[in-house]
């Protein structure tokens, strides 16, 4: 989540060095070639509404609603089934470096881990019963 007056930047080729820190590994994966290239390459500044469309972040929020749209995002998430959140990073984090299968053998093994909490049957009782859950983080 960003403030839609927030810039992004690979700002290395203005003194004469390359992007460091993993972003000539991060970047492409993210926002594809021609676009990390060009950030490498241009060091020119990436509006938040650009990096939400380019896929890196999740939203651009007006400056006026920042602080309340993160601090509500934040309790969601808090009060949210927080290992399955855990899993699914975990999933998603393990993307790039597995083949299709070895990804769907990671997402069911996740999966059966979750279909063991607590939350998982608090989440199916509240949708049966038509409510909102209550997770424990368990």
């Amino acid at each position: 989540i960003a403030s839609e007056r927030a810039v992004f930047l690979q700002a290395f080729a203005r003194i004469g060095l390359i992007p460091d820190a993993g972003g000539t590994y991060w970047l492409p994966r993210q926002v594809g070639f021609a676009r990390a290239m060009g950030a490498a390459l241009f060091a020119e500044p990436v509006p938040a509404r650009q990096a939400e469309e380019w896929g890196m972040i999740w939203e651009a929020v007006p400056d006026g609603e920042f602080e309340m749209h993160w601090r509500r995002r934040a309790a969601q998430l808090a009060a949210g089934p927080t290992e399955a959140y855990r899993r699914a990073k975990e999933a998603v984090r393990a993307t790039y470096e597995n083949s299709l299968e070895e990804q769907l053998i990671l997402e069911a093994r996740l999966q059966g881990r979750c279909g063991k909490t607590r939350d998982f049957r608090e989440g199916v009782m509240a949708f049966l019963e038509g409510r909102t859950a209550e997770f424990e983080g368990r």
